[in-house]
């Protein structure tokens, strides 16, 4: 459950910024990390695109530098490690021209929300299933 929704900039290089205007991102296993103080995006897969500059080796997964006033990350800082919270990234977009991730802070599920999910889930595959086949 996304509690908060914040904006952050990210520290990129020239490709990866091609790339992701090209659409090559992927945040699906991504997650947020602090370290000494700052935060940084994990995970996050950028693929290059085959034109890439030859002088360069482009890592695809690097951990990426997060940009947010100091006063947001002390914040988030403080809610991450007191009340349970985590930071996820939501997605990328572009403000002026420059890439924004928007990072949520999330709260975990309880297992009975687990549970619930599993059982619609469930549901809307048997019904699914009922529908495809021939009677």
């Amino acid at each position: 459950f996304i509690e908060e929704r914040h904006e952050a900039g990210l520290v990129l290089e020239g490709w990866e910024v091609k790339a992701m205007r090209a659409g090559r991102a992927n945040i699906k296993e991504s997650y947020v990390m602090i370290k000494d103080g700052e935060l940084y995006l994990i995970g996050t897969h950028i693929s290059p695109l085959p034109e890439a500059s030859t002088h360069i080796q482009p890592d695809p997964t690097r951990i990426r530098k997060l940009l947010l006033h100091r006063e947001e990350i002390d914040k988030l800082i403080g809610k991450v490690e007191q009340r349970g919270f985590t930071l996820v990234p939501l997605n990328f977009h572009y403000k002026g021209g420059r890439v924004k991730c928007e990072i949520g802070l999330a709260k975990g599920k309880k297992l009975h929300d687990k549970r619930e999910t599993e059982k619609k889930r469930d549901w809307e595959r048997e019904k699914a299933r009922l529908m495809r086949s021939p009677t």
